[in-house]
């Protein structure tokens, strides 16, 4: 797109979901051909849609998953088993078709976007798929001072908001964030403890895998990063300098970009929410816009989804991230809004409503 927004503008230009638009899906549901209730959430991801697309009978033209990757200077600290050159490893393998995104997304019919947002390695030659934010080559180690500067974490939020709009611009109206970065985990814990106010023993969980007094080592680093930085919970920017990272400020502007755009945003797993506490910490309203595609197997995703007022779609023990979980659920969100859409109406098939006009209750309608 042509104009830059700033973080500011981007803020002020997300509004509420349409609440008359919502109110009209929620009858709809209640004249179609089924009990009322009978399709569950299904139900409510279809009236939460309506509300965010203005429309009683939304529609999805096109799907997205951004995959923000970066590298994190707290790896230094013993926190993974895997070295950081897998960051890299893994984005060239998502952009050569052989990771689980890449399969998801191909099976799901769902545009790829991967994004550079600060790998410590040499820079990954421009290819198609490939988007170049790259903010800095890796953070620095958070347990030392902040991860980055006040004005990189700025570049990451006002970079990814750029680039969901470009995305909601193509046709996109879900929009899914997933990410890659050795140690994220670590640092998406540090984001957690400090915006929820939970001890880092709750929310660091154990990542590419931990032993029990590895997990409680990776806990302690996360509770000397927030010790030395102390960042300010009532101010995202801070804590994302301070204790976050570069895919993470990327996709919390992803956020902040399709919400004021008014698309659907398919959150992925604890790093993808660790990234939404930002947004949401900029502007709440975001919230009216997020929806939670799965519950992570990690020990903090639960806090996350808890602080957000997230109820997610699926439970698979999953916790890749690289916005599989997303993927998944975007077939499930499709079909909720085709079938607010698309099911015709007791009047229009001719079929009996209940004689009280209750509508039925009880499983099927027979």
């Amino acid at each position: 797109m042509s104009d830059t927004p700033s973080l500011s503008e981007i803020r002020r230009r997300i509004g509420p979901a349409d609440v008359k638009a919502m109110r009209d899906a929620a009858a709809r549901q209640m004249t179609l051909t089924k009990p009322p209730g009978s399709l569950g959430r299904l139900e409510d991801v279809s009236v939460q849609l309506a509300g965010i697309f203005g429309m009683e009978q939304p529609a999805i033209r096109g799907k997205a998953v951004i995959i923000a990757a970066g590298d994190h200077g707290v790896v230094a600290q013993g926190v993974t088993g895997y070295p950081q050159a897998v960051t890299a490893q893994m984005v060239r393998n998502f952009l050569a078709g052989g990771a689980a995104i890449s399969v998801m997304a191909r099976a799901g019919g769902v545009q790829r976007i991967v994004v550079d947002a600060g790998i410590a390695s040499a820079r990954i030659p421009d290819q198609p798929g490939l988007r170049n934010l790259r903010i800095g080559r890796g953070t620095a180690d958070m347990t030392r001072g902040p991860a980055m500067s006040r004005e990189q974490a700025v570049r990451c939020l006002e970079a990814g908001a750029v680039l969901a709009r470009e995305v909601a611009a193509s046709g996109a109206d879900l929009v899914a964030t997933g990410d890659m970065g050795i140690g994220n985990t670590t640092a998406s814990s540090a984001i957690a403890a400090a915006i929820t106010g939970l001890p880092p023993g709750e929310t660091t969980g154990e990542g590419t895998g931990r032993s029990p007094d590895e997990l409680h080592r990776k806990a302690a680093v996360v509770a000397r990063a927030l010790e030395v930085n102390a960042p300010d919970p009532h101010d995202p920017v801070d804590v994302l300098a301070k204790v976050g990272g570069f895919e993470i400020g990327v996709l919390a502007g992803v956020v902040l970009g399709a919400a004021s755009e008014r698309r659907a945003v398919v959150l992925d797993g604890f790093i993808s929410g660790a990234a939404a506490l930002i947004a949401h910490g900029l502007r709440p309203l975001v919230r009216d816009y997020l929806i939670a595609s799965h519950r992570s197997a990690e020990q903090g995703h639960r806090s996350v989804l808890a602080h957000l007022g997230l109820d997610p779609l699926l439970d698979l023990g999953m916790r890749l991230g690289e916005g599989t979980g997303a993927v998944l659920a975007m077939g499930i969100i499709e079909t909720a809004a085709a079938c607010l859409t698309g099911m015709a109406t007791f009047g229009e098939a001719g079929v009996s409503d209940r004689a009280d006009g209750g509508g039925a209750t009880e499983e099927g309608v027979g």
